[in-house]
């Protein structure tokens, strides 16, 4: 299912700015800083921090209250009042849900940062300064608290030409002449991210395959290129995008598309606009081949179920959520990735596959990593955060543990080599291949996890620092309607008047060392000038203190008793009092503190600037990938071990054979109902490739044919397949028309559906690839359903002569191709035909299905027989029962208006009288 997404279109603005909409009149800085930000980003939302609150003004803060469902309340800018909100610093993560995962808007956040003066007079003369830092849209999160862990969060980028839209009558005239238009076929470039993690794509794809890139990707957002001019963009941007030793990569014309070029532009620009003070150096995107991975169109990843269920949505009851064994959340975003794209390389599905073996034959190894996996943390996003400058002292030490659990996997697998080198006589150093080529591609970071164990203060040490002001309660802090910003307004981005917590060793630098002594001697001073203050002045309760509010003054705590000879020196001057206590302005320590306060935030770029320890991303993120792989294949092994899953033989030709064959989601279950499946075989090869099934409601054809296509999923990802054994040819494209609906929205009925996939798939079906299809042809007349089948299954074999399950009704689709017992298949050789069957009792008329397929044509579908399941009234099944048997009585007759006029006529009568 194609998620929802926010579409933008890049150099169009989507809300027109008006002139009139804000005052154009002299504002203080605060409001004159705000209106022009609303200027900069009228397309978004603007938050601005205002102490420890985050407020929007105008009619923004209209639409923000309602969205939020907050309080609406107004402030007065150069004597008018206009509209405004705001909500509490600790409640912005819940907020940013609502306003951009929930309404899809864009939110610019203008953070603000102090400007100290060490001249400043008096606290109000401090400057300030706010600019926007970031625009947050749901396809640029980073480490929001609602960003799902488990899934990737992709923004995507499309370039399309000019002329991939052409005019209608072009357009139909295409349409008659060839199978497939041309405008289809015209290429695209598509280019994806997930900011989060850093993890970078780009593909050549074409408008016919756009639909399902979409699917498989499932981006949370979408740019695309308005300019039809595909000179513009076309160059990949270089600088402060890639790193420089891949420039060079860069610069080759043959290694992009211009389309994925562009759209690889498209896609760095629109970070920078929005990612602003965030915006990370990337890497080169990995390029996706179409020739290397199976493609599964955008139906078929909704109607297997493969990531969500179809029918109640979320991930239970999916193929991901069955299979799932991953422990780490990278890993279960790749093992997604895998199972929505799997490999098409006979060497790399071998290798996944013998690798799982591996691991199935050592339960008691396989344990040992995995429980070692359990303990990492999210390695790829706490790197990004780093690369973003949004990283702290915890990302650090969850680093720190996870370098030291992928060395404990390395040692524990040398570990694992000696012991069985020790305990087998006949040691194969063959079998350790497969993880061997894995784990060489790790570097060993051991010397990094040294000097992050030396750089962190672990536990931090307090700097007792300048006391922070205790006085909530006396200054107002609330949100209400007033002439001033709240004086929470003067709150820098981090407390550095308060008590710190440093995460970098004062030892790890020169530079950091210095700041530290000077620091200790600021504080030596302001520890010196309070005791002789409190002498002087015979003022115990006498303290320094900072606030946001106040900024640097003297704090009384007892006012009565202490306030006498402090009123009556000219060097006070009172700034603020309440009931209890007093404040006073002092230069002397207005200059100290602004030094402690300098130093601190010195101190704190510094620390900034020793994280560039980890700037050796690409040995972090290589590491990040070995260990995904390494949780995925674990996974598959234990799956493996769990569901009695067998390794299939792959091979370059189109064999299709199961022995015994399970749906394992279907499996799982029956099984928690106390049920067991009914295994199948598949037998497969190019003189019967195309399998038509008949057969009852209800008895298993449709989960027969979405078994096999996952097997061939499940295969090609490099999992170990439910059955008893299986040989299957490479799959290029997987293709289902099952499991069809109406789509009103877009004015197609259930039909029109069907014929929309059913069309598609005979256009781009090809020899290697999968087709599943289940009752094409209903909906309709018989006599147009039965003669689309026949097409249909005529195409297939002829034209496509790819593999494929046919599922139908219309068992006079056997007469018509001359299929009987004795003569065999017919006028189309490479076809056989199968059918499902259930079993009668002769006394009570009860039923059971056998979930059998046997081959052979049933031409019963039995659909009384469910209809009676289903809790059909008794007169009406027993109605349906008699206009049946009047219909079976003509079976070998045409059945004219008055032939079935009379039918009707007489089973009317018939029930009427009784």
């Amino acid at each position: 299912m194609v998620p929802r997404v926010t579409c933008h279109l890049l150099r169009q603005t989507l809300l027109q700015w008006r002139t009139s909409q804000y005052p154009r009149v002299a504002v203080d800085a605060d409001a004159n800083g705000i209106i022009e930000n609303l200027k900069r980003f009228p397309h978004c939302l603007l938050l601005t921090r205002v102490g420890s609150f985050y407020e929007s003004y105008f009619s923004q803060a209209t639409d923000i209250a309602r969205l939020l469902s907050i309080k609406l309340t107004s402030r007065k800018i150069d004597g008018h009042r206009v509209p405004m909100c705001g909500f509490p610093l600790q409640h912005l993560d819940k907020y940013l849900k609502v306003l951009v995962q929930q309404h899809k808007r864009l939110v610019a956040m203008c953070e603000e940062f102090p400007v100290y003066s060490p001249g400043a007079k008096i606290p109000s003369q401090a400057l300030f300064e706010r600019r926007v830092t970031r625009v947050i849209t749901p396809g640029t999160l980073i480490d929001e608290i609602f960003l799902n862990q488990y899934e990737n969060n992709f923004l995507l980028a499309i370039a399309i030409p000019e002329m991939s839209i052409p005019a209608e009558s072009e357009d139909a005239a295409s349409a008659s002449s060839s199978s497939t238009p041309p405008f289809l076929t015209v290429p695209i470039g598509l280019a994806w991210i997930d900011v989060s993690t850093g993890e970078f794509f780009s593909k050549a794809a074409t408008i016919e395959s756009l639909r399902d890139e979409l699917a498989r990707i499932q981006p949370r957002e979408v740019v695309l290129n308005t300019s039809r001019d595909p000179t513009q963009e076309a160059t990949v941007e270089k600088n402060n995008v890639f790193d420089s030793a891949l420039e060079a990569l860069a610069e080759d014309d043959h290694f992009f598309t211009p389309q994925e070029a562009q759209a690889v532009g498209l896609l760095t620009s629109f970070m920078r606009k929005h990612l602003l003070e965030h915006m990370p150096v990337l890497s080169l995107p990995n390029r996706e081949h179409s020739h290397g991975r199976m493609h599964i169109d955008a139906h078929t990843i909704k109607a297997l179920e493969i990531r969500e269920n179809a029918y109640e949505g979320g991930t239970r009851g999916s193929l991901l959520s069955v299979i799932k064994r991953t422990v780490t959340m990278s890993g279960t975003r790749l093992l997604a990735r895998w199972l929505c794209s799997p490999s098409t390389s006979l060497a790399e599905v071998n290798a996944r596959q013998s690798l799982v073996a591996f691991f199935f034959d050592r339960p008691h190894f396989r344990f040992d990593l995995h429980n070692e996996l359990s303990k990492m943390d999210d390695a790829s996003r706490i790197l990004q955060r780093f690369l973003m400058g949004r990283g702290d002292s915890g990302d650090l030490l969850a680093l720190n543990t996870t370098i030291q659990s992928w060395h404990a996997i390395r040692a524990r697998v040398d570990e694992e080599r000696r012991m069985e080198a020790l305990e087998r006589p006949h040691f194969d150093a063959s079998s350790w291949a497969p993880l061997d080529t894995l784990t060489s591609r790790m570097h060993d970071l051991r010397d990094l996890s040294r000097r992050i164990v030396d750089a962190l203060e672990i536990g931090g040490v307090l700097q007792t620092g300048v006391a922070e002001e205790d006085e909530a309660g006396d200054e107002p802090v609330v949100l209400e309607s007033g002439n001033q910003l709240s004086p929470l307004s003067r709150m820098p981005p981090f407390n550095v008047a308060a008590n710190m917590k440093w995460t970098i060793k004062p030892g790890f630098s020169e530079e950091l060392t210095e700041l530290h002594m000077t620091l200790r001697q600021a504080l030596g001073e302001k520890d010196e000038i309070e005791q002789q203050l409190q002498l002087k002045y015979d003022a115990p309760s006498l303290t320094l203190r900072s606030s946001p509010g106040l900024g640097m003054h003297v704090h009384l705590a007892r006012r009565k008793r202490d306030q006498r000879k402090l009123d009556e020196s000219p060097d006070f001057v009172s700034i603020f009092e309440s009931a209890s206590t007093k404040s006073y302005f002092y230069q002397p320590w207005s200059q100290i503190g602004n030094n402690i306060t300098e130093t601190n935030i010195k101190i704190l770029t510094a620390e900034r600037e020793a994280f560039d320890i980890l700037r050796r991303e690409v040995p972090l993120r290589r590491n990040a990938r070995v260990l995904d792989e390494l949780d995925v294949t674990l996974a598959f092994a234990c799956l493996a071990t769990e569901m009695n899953l067998v390794r299939p033989k792959l091979t370059e030709d189109t064999t299709f054979n199961i022995v015994r064959g399970r749906h394992p989601t279907v499996e799982l279950g029956l099984l928690s109902m106390g049920r067991t499946f009914t295994p199948n075989s598949i037998s497969m090869s190019a003189s019967s490739r195309l399998h038509v099934i008949t057969g009852p409601n209800m008895a298993g054809k449709s989960t027969y044919l979405r078994q096999a296509a996952l097997i061939a999923i499940l295969a090609q990802t490099g999992s170990f397949v439910p059955a008893d054994s299986a040989e299957i040819g490479l799959v290029d494209r997987v293709f289902s028309r099952v499991g069809a609906r109406d789509d009103l929205f877009h004015d197609r009925s259930t039909f029109m559906v069907e014929m929309l996939e059913t069309a598609e798939i005979l256009r781009r079906a090809t020899p290697k690839s999968l087709v599943i299809m289940d009752e094409v042809g209903r909906g309709t007349t018989v006599k147009d359903g039965l003669a689309i089948s026949f097409a249909a299954l005529h195409h297939l074999v002829t034209v496509n002569r790819c593999r494929g399950f046919f599922a139908t009704h219309f068992h006079e689709l056997a007469d018509m191709v001359g299929y009987s017992r004795e003569g065999g298949r017919g006028v189309f050789q490479n076809m056989a035909f199968f059918c499902s069957d259930l079993v009668e009792t002769e006394k009570d008329g009860h039923f059971a299905y056998t979930y059998h397929i046997r081959p052979g044509v049933n031409s019963n579908s039995h659909g009384l027989k469910v209809a009676k399941l289903a809790g059909m009234p008794p007169s009406s099944l027993e109605v349906a029962r008699l206009i049946w048997e009047k219909l079976a009585e003509q079976n070998n007759k045409a059945w004219d208006t008055d032939r079935l006029y009379s039918i009707g006529q007489t089973i009317a009568q018939a029930t009427q009288e009784e």
